[in-house]
């Protein structure tokens, strides 16, 4: 009897835009085996639909994403006992490609995001062409603070969307940041009051995109992409092989445990 999969995203066509929700609210939208598994199919569906136009990723709960879920893949960056598979090259480029189909996607992409949208959220929403959020909305590039290095895009997409200086702040601290600040270091392009303004919003954009000719819409992304990410597969592996050396480092162990036990990890002679 094959495992029962468990569906954490569903898409939506409304007129020409198409919505990829995401849709795993008990953990709050925590990216697992299952998302990493499910996004490339589910924003093939909506990219492969003649009557989509344009593309909107949002979350149905309160969060857009926790980012990678620590519970469930704390096997691969910790190994087993029993010696069973951990964080390879492989593995990397394997998530890297996941969070990427979005990038790929031929589409324009609107992200609209609420919520925390932390870690893996951010590398997602850096995929996207354009970038909305609610007033309630809270950003972090955390891997800094778990020891790893972010690898799923994030450090490679970001220079293009924000002032070096911003990133690396960010970057460097994985600190949060409010709606309002991500604003003013242009991670998002406008700010809304709440999730239902922020949702009419997209929605407005996606259909003034999609009123304009889709070869058009598609030829400028498609531009923009050649312009912007000619290096993006050589960072990514590059970022791939860096981090694999940090997950391999004691302090590793040290942030996921602390994590998982809701204290302050100790690095060194902390």
């Amino acid at each position: 009897m094959e495992p029962t999969v468990t569906p954490v995203m569903y898409t939506e066509v409304r007129g020409h835009t198409g919505y990829l929700w995401l849709d795993r609210a008990e953990r709050s939208n925590a990216m697992g085996t299952e998302f990493f598994e499910q996004l490339p199919e589910t924003v093939s569906e909506l990219d492969s639909n003649p009557d989509v136009r344009v593309i909107v990723i949002g979350s149905t709960s309160r969060h857009f994403s926790t980012g990678l879920d620590l519970t469930e893949m704390q096997r691969l960056l910790m190994g087993t006992p029993d010696g069973g598979r951990t964080m390879d090259l492989g593995t990397i480029k394997d998530l890297q490609d996941s969070i990427g189909s979005l990038a790929a996607c031929k589409k324009p992409v609107i992200a609209a995001v609420s919520g925390y949208c932390i870690g893996g959220g951010v590398d997602l929403i850096a995929c996207a062409d354009v970038r909305l959020c609610s007033a309630d909305a809270t950003f972090s590039v955390r891997e800094t603070r778990l020891a790893m290095i972010a690898d799923l895009g994030s450090l490679q997409r970001l220079p293009a969307i924000m002032a070096r200086g911003h990133l690396c702040e960010i970057a460097l601290t994985g600190k949060d940041v409010s709606a309002t600040a991500a604003h003013e270091i242009g991670l998002v392009n406008h700010v809304y009051r709440d999730k239902v303004d922020l949702f009419n919003n997209a929605a407005a954009l996606a259909s003034e995109i999609g009123a304009n000719s889709p070869a058009a819409t598609q030829g400028v992304k498609e531009s923009l992409k050649n312009h912007y990410d000619k290096e993006i597969a050589e960072e990514l592996d590059f970022v791939a092989g860096l981090n694999l050396l940090q997950l391999r480092s004691p302090d590793l162990i040290e942030a996921v445990k602390a994590h998982l036990e809701k204290r302050k990890p100790h690095f060194g002679d902390d």
